[in-house]
C-alpha cells in the first residue's frame, strides 16, 4: 500500500525531518520517493524503530562514501536536492553504537557549516539582488498598471524570504551551537 503526504521542510530542519521519517517508520510507513516542494511517497512496511539520517553534499556523492556508510549498517536510499538520505533499523545502530551518520561533532559542525554556505548565503543574496530591487520597483510604480500587481507579488516573496532566511539561519545557528557545546 501507498500513501502520500505532503510536508514542507526548510533547510535548517533536517533534523526534524530526520524525526518525521523515523516516527512514520515506527507507525509502518517507509519513505520511498520525494518530489518537490514537499510531496512524501511511502510503502507500508512492518513497524520498526529505524533512524534516519541526513548529509548534505551539493556535489554529486562518491561511491566511496556510500560505500562506507553501508559498511557502518546504513541504507543509502535516495537523493533529493543535494540531500543524501540515510536509514539504519535502531537496534543494530545501538547495538554498534553508531547512532549518527557521522561519529563526530566536528564532521557535523562541518555539515551545518557547509549548508550554510551553499544554501543559506545564496538564498541570502537572491533575496538582496533580486526580490528587494524588484519590490523597490513595484512601489514605486515603474511596472505601471501593474504595479500593485508586483508590489503584492514581490511583498509576498520578501516576507516568505525574510522568514526562510531567519528561521534557517537560527535553526543551523542552534545545531552548530549545541554541536560544539558537545
Amino acid at each position: 500500500m501507498i500513501k502520500k503526504e505532503f510536508r514542507y521542510f526548510t533547510i535548517g530542519d533536517y533534523e526534524d525531518e530526520e524525526l518525521w521519517l523515523r516516527e512514520h517508520h515506527r507507525n509502518g510507513w517507509k519513505m520511498v520517493h520525494f518530489t518537490h516542494p514537499g510531496f512524501y511517497t511511502f510503502e507500508s512496511c512492518e513497524p520498526e524503530d529505524v533512524i534516519y539520517r541526513l548529509d548534505y553534499k551539493d556535489s554529486k556523492q562518491t561511491p566511496d562514501y556510500l560505500q562506507m556508510a553501508a559498511d557502518f549498517g546504513w541504507e543509502y536510499f535516495a537523493e533529493i536536492s543535494g540531500w543524501l538520505y540515510f536509514r539504519k533499523p535502531a537496534a543494530a545502530a545501538q547495538a554498534d553504537g553508531e547512532e549518527e551518520l557521522f561519529s563526530d561533532d566536528a564532521s557535523r559542525v562541518e555539515t551545518v557549516d557547509h549548508i550554510t554556505r551553499t544554501r543559506l548565503v545564496p538564498l541570502a543574496i537572491i533575496f538582496v539582488c533580486c526580490i528587494i530591487p524588484n519590490l523597490i520597483l513595484a512601489l514605486n510604480g515603474v511596472a505601471g498598471s501593474f504595479s500593485t500587481f508586483f508590489a503584492v507579488f514581490f511583498g509576498l516573496f520578501a516576507v516568505f524570504y525574510v522568514w526562510l532566511i531567519v528561521h534557517s539561519g537560527t535553526k543551523l545557528q542552534r545545531i552548530r551551537d549545541n554541536l560544539l557545546r558537545g
